[in-house]
C-alpha cells in the first residue's frame, strides 16, 4: 500500500482541521473528533484515500499519462515544486493562468514565444537598441515566470494533483470541463465532491503537504519503473497556526495531548 504511517501524519499536524464554525458539512465522514474548537481529521481515512489516489495515479502514469502538480498557496509552493521535479512531472506554483488547460493552444503559443526569446536573444542583441533589449528582457522574464514548471509540457496532463480545493477552484473547474481527473489534499472547510480523489488532511501544514506530495511523487517514480526514496520521518510536532489558539501555538505539551487522544480514538476504532 502507498501510505504514510499515522505517527508521521500526527507529527506533521495532518489531523488538524479548521474551526468547527468554518467546516463544510459534506466533510463530516472524515471527522473523528472535536478538540479546542477545531475538527480533528480521521487519519485512517487519510491513509485510505492516499492509497486509493496513488493507485489510480500509478495506472495513469503507466498508460503514459502525465500529472500536473498545482499548489499556488504559499504553504504549498516549495513542496509541490520539489515533488514534481523529483518525479519528472510538471507544476504550477506561482499563479494559475485562466485557460491553462481550457485554452492550452494559446498557452503553447506563449511558451513558443518564450523559447524563441531564450534562443534568439543573443543574436538579436547585436542589432537592437538598449531600449529594445530592455523590453525584450522584460518580456522574457515575465513569460519565464508565468510558465515556470510547464514550459516543456507539450500536451494536456492526464491528471491534476492539487493542494486546497477551495484555493485552486479555477484549475479544478478547467480540469473537470475537459474530463481530466483531479487528486488533492482537502481540509474540513472543503466539499470533498469538488475533487475526484480527495485526500482529507490539513492543507495549511507545510509538512503535511510535503509528506503527501512526496508519497504521490514516489508512486509516480515507481510507475515509471524507478526506485522511490523513503518518505522522510517527521521529527517535531507541528501546529495549525490558523486554528490553534494563541496560547497553544507553541505549546508542544498541548499538541502531544491532542496526538495522544487521536491515537486512542484510532486504537478504539481498530478494536471495533
Amino acid at each position: 500500500m502507498y501510505q504514510i504511517d499515522v505517527e508521521n501524519l500526527l507529527k506533521s499536524g495532518a489531523h488538524f482541521g479548521h474551526p468547527t464554525s468554518k467546516w463544510n458539512p459534506k466533510f463530516k465522514k472524515y471527522i473523528v473528533a472535536k478538540k479546542n474548537g477545531i475538527h480533528i481529521i480521521d487519519l485512517q481515512e487519510t491513509q485510505r484515500a492516499l492509497d486509493k489516489a496513488c493507485r489510480k495515479i500509478v495506472s495513469i502514469v503507466q498508460a503514459s499519462g502525465n500529472v500536473l502538480f498545482v499548489g499556488t498557496k504559499k504553504q504549498a509552493q516549495v513542496a509541490i515544486q520539489e515533488a514534481a521535479d523529483k518525479c519528472g512531472m510538471y507544476y504550477v506554483v506561482e499563479r494559475w493562468l485562466g485557460g491553462t488547460l481550457t485554452n492550452f493552444a494559446t498557452i503553447k503559443k506563449s511558451i513558443r514565444r518564450l523559447i524563441s526569446l531564450e534562443k534568439e536573444s543573443g543574436e538579436l542583441y547585436a542589432s537592437l537598441t538598449k531600449k529594445e533589449i530592455t523590453m525584450m528582457d522584460r518580456e522574457r522574464i515575465k513569460l519565464a515566470d508565468l510558465h515556470r514548471g510547464i514550459k516543456d509540457m507539450k500536451h494536456l496532463p492526464a491528471a491534476l494533483f492539487i493542494v486546497d480545493g477551495n484555493f485552486e477552484q479555477t484549475a479544478i473547474k478547467e480540469a473537470k470541463r475537459l474530463g481530466i481527473p483531479t487528486f488533492g489534499i482537502i481540509d474540513s472547510n472543503t466539499d470533498p465532491g469538488v475533487i475526484d480523489f480527495p485526500i482529507p488532511a490539513n492543507d495549511d501544514s507545510i509538512r503535511t503537504i510535503q509528506l503527501i506530495a512526496e508519497t504521490i511523487s514516489n508512486a509516480i517514480i515507481e510507475a515509471k519503473g524507478g526506485s522511490a526514496t523513503e518518505v522522510e520521518e517527521v521529527s517535531t510536532l507541528e501546529t495549525k497556526d490558523e486554528v490553534v489558539s494563541q496560547s497553544e501555538k507553541n505549546t508542544e505539551d498541548s499538541n502531544k495531548e491532542i496526538v495522544k487522544e487521536v491515537q486512542e480514538v484510532i486504537v478504539k476504532e481498530n478494536k471495533e
